[in-house]
C-alpha cells in the first residue's frame, strides 16, 4: 500500500449477517486489515441492484472488536453498500468484498445476484471490488478451499488493483480442495435460465405459483466460459464491467442519428 495505514476492507453479502460465507470471508481479509460489514438482516438473494425508496432503512451495530465491525441492516446488498459508504465507513475503503454467496452467480445469473449487485454499487463509488461465490447452497457449505482462493484473489487485488468500474464475479466448484485444478480467468458463458412456474394450491385453497427452472448453456463446448472452468474443477474468474453500452451495436444503428 501507499501509507502506512493498516487498508480498510468494506464488507456485505446477500445471505445476510449470519451466514457462514460471510463469516468465512471476513475471517480471510480480516488478516490484511480493518474490516466494517454492513449485511442485510435477512436473505435477499436474487435482489440484483435493487434499491428501498418507499421505506426507512435501519442499520444496527452487532459486533464491535479491534479490526472488525459488524452491521446489520434491513434493505437490499445494494442499500448495504450504498448506507455502509455513506454513513459509517470513516474514510473511502481501499478495497469492497461481498459474499462468499452460498450457490452459483456464474453466467447469466450475475444480472440477478444480490451478491454481484454489492459488488458492482462498490465499483460505481469508484471502490474496488470482488465478488465471491460456492457452487454450494447448503447453509453449513464447507468453505475450505473456497477460502483458500478467496485470499489469493483478494491479496492480488489488493496489490494490484482493478480497472475503473470493473469488479470481479470469482465462483468456487463444489469440490473437495484436493480436486481443484487451478483458477481460470475466463469471459461468461452465453446461456439463460428457462423459468418455470409450478403451481400450487395453499392450505386455504388459494393457487399460487413457485419459481423452479433449470440453466440453459449455449455453448457447453466453449473452453473459455466461466461454466466450462468450474465444471473442470477450475476457480472461475471473470471481470465484470458497471458499462452496459453494446458497443458492438452502435455502428448497427447508426442511421437513427438525426438532428432537428
Amino acid at each position: 500500500m501507499k501509507n502506512n495505514k493498516r487498508p480498510l476492507i468494506f464488507v456485505s453479502n446477500d445471505d445476510g449477517y449470519y451466514a457462514k460465507g460471510l463469516d468465512t470471508l471476513i475471517k480471510v481479509v480480516s488478516k490484511y486489515g480493518d474490516v466494517i460489514a454492513v449485511a442485510p438482516e435477512s436473505a435477499r438473494s436474487g435482489m440484483s441492484h435493487a434499491i428501498t425508496i418507499k421505506e426507512p432503512l435501519r442499520i444496527k451495530k452487532l459486533r464491535d472488536e479491534p479490526g472488525i465491525k459488524l452491521y446489520k441492516c434491513n434493505g437490499t446488498p445494494v442499500d448495504c453498500v450504498k448506507l455502509g459508504l455513506n454513513k459509517v465507513v470513516p474514510r473511502k475503503p481501499d478495497i469492497m468484498v461481498s459474499g462468499i454467496n452460498h450457490g452459483s452467480n456464474a453466467s447469466i445469473s450475475v444480472i440477478y445476484s444480490g451478491t454481484m449487485g454489492a459488488a458492482i454499487e462498490a465499483c460505481l463509488n469508484g471502490v474496488t471490488s470482488i465478488g465471491f461465490s460456492l457452487l454450494d447452497h447448503s447453509p453449513d457449505a464447507d468453505f475450505t478451499a473456497t477460502a483458500e482462493y478467496v485470499e489469493k484473489v483478494f491479496k492480488f487485488v489488493l496489490e494490484k488493483g482493478l480497472p475503473e468500474y470493473t469488479t470481479l464475479n470469482v465462483n468456487v466448484p463444489k469440490i473437495a480442495p484436493s480436486e481443484i485444478k487451478g483458477m481460470m480467468v475466463c469471459r461468461q458463458t452465453h446461456g439463460i435460465w428457462k423459468e418455470e412456474f409450478e403451481k400450487r394450491t395453499d392450505p386455504h385453497n388459494h393457487d399460487y405459483f413457485w419459481l423452479t427452472g433449470s440453466f440453459n448453456n449455449f455453448e457447453p463446448n466453449a473452453k473459455d466460459t466461466d461454466e466450462w472452468a468450474l465444471a473442470n474443477n477450475y476457480v472461475a474468474i471473470v471481470p465484470i464491467k458497471a458499462d452496459f453500452t453494446a458497443y458492438h451495436a452502435l455502428e448497427h444503428i447508426s442511421d437513427l442519428n438525426t438532428e432537428l
